[in-house]
């Protein structure tokens, strides 16, 4: 009996994986808890962003500066901290952001901390 093989969702995971690997060049910002991550945001050209297929949440590819090195974080577009990322940048002309993350998993949060 010949059995056909049709596109799976690991066949879709696997596409979406070679697609992350290709958008992002660069290591991912990675948020420690507890710690004050400093980054400055390049705002030149819109975010790229990636759509989980299984849930359909948008997570923006945001270019940043950290340490000296280019990075990339990915945001949830319903993070709070996303949309006052871009009224500080609109308004003040911010670019440069410390952030601290509190919680993991589904209770991590991440608050601007203003001086």
């Amino acid at each position: 009996m010949e059995t056909t093989i049709n596109k799976t969702w690991i066949d879709t995971e696997i596409e979406t994986l070679e697609e992350q690997r290709q958008k992002s060049e660069f290591p991912a910002l990675k948020l420690e808890e507890g710690k004050i991550t400093v980054f400055e945001v390049d705002f030149l050209k819109p975010f790229e962003e990636w759509i989980e297929p299984e849930t359909g949440t948008v997570k923006k590819i945001i270019p940043v500066i950290h340490e000296g090195e280019q990075k990339v974080f990915w945001l949830n577009t319903r993070n709070p901290l996303y949309g006052e990322m871009l009224k500080a940048y609109k308004e003040l002309g911010q670019n440069l952001f410390k952030v601290m993350r509190t919680g993991t998993a589904k209770d991590t949060k991440f608050n601007m901390v203003k001086e």
